[in-house]
């Protein structure tokens, strides 16, 4: 049914908020609302550069994802008046640098490359975060591509991202499962115009500006079962 199945990294490959444990051992009593703070902010960074210059050259705003993930980190620190040392910030961009994967993503991409079918992440990543973190989670095998908006210098949702996917391989919209935790992810990838998987492992409601994913479940594992 599908030709290519491709996988949003963080969040969806890899626990970003499993950096809540560490920001708990350096700022206690913090850590859980820290971890929420970080990611959101990251990520509104990410929109605020695409939004406001979504020129086909790419934005003028444009900063690598990870240099917008430390400028996240410490304007949380600023904003929750925590004391963000040197020291700290680089134990957690460390940490971040190896995020650990869900359990099951590693048998996830096995399963499906053992099935013939091609494997991809499309991620807002730089391309030497993703090495980076793929490689540590011994992933690099059953990946046949990573695909990073760096070259387009638009981060998601803008739809030239997802448009990658079609330049790096040989397959059109229909032939595409894109799978995602991410629900504002998922949901532009709906528009865009691929069959959409959005891993709903907190079972949170899907956003309300748009139909519904054509599959949800708790984990990587249900993708399987689509296959």
């Amino acid at each position: 049914m599908y030709k290519l199945i491709a996988f949003d990294a963080y969040g969806t490959l890899f626990d970003v908020y499993s950096m809540g444990e560490l920001a708990e051992e350096l700022f206690p009593g913090n850590g859980q609302t820290f971890a929420l703070m970080w990611r959101d902010r990251q990520i509104e960074y990410t929109r605020l550069v695409t939004m406001s210059d979504p020129s086909s050259g790419g934005s003028k705003y444009y900063l690598p994802f990870w240099e917008l993930t430390v400028r996240s980190l410490r304007y949380v620190c600023k904003r929750m008046h925590l004391n963000l040392t040197p020291d700290y910030e680089k134990r957690l961009m460390d940490q971040y640098a190896k995020l650990t994967g869900f359990k099951d993503s590693l048998s996830v991409l096995k399963a499906i490359k053992a099935k013939g079918i091609s494997t991809a992440i499309l991620s807002n990543g730089s391309r030497e975060m993703l090495a980076t973190v793929v490689d540590s989670n011994g992933l690099t095998n059953y990946l046949d591509r990573v695909v990073t908006v760096e070259d387009i210098r638009l981060f998601k949702t803008a739809p030239q991202a997802y448009e990658l996917l079609l330049k790096a391989f040989p397959v059109t919209k229909e032939e595409v499962l894109f799978v995602s935790s991410n629900a504002w992810d998922a949901l532009a990838a709906k528009w865009f115009g691929f069959d959409v998987f959005w891993v709903n492992r907190l079972e949170h409601p899907f956003e309300e500006i748009s139909e519904l994913p054509n599959y949800e479940g708790n984990s990587l594992s249900k993708v399987l079962e689509i296959i």
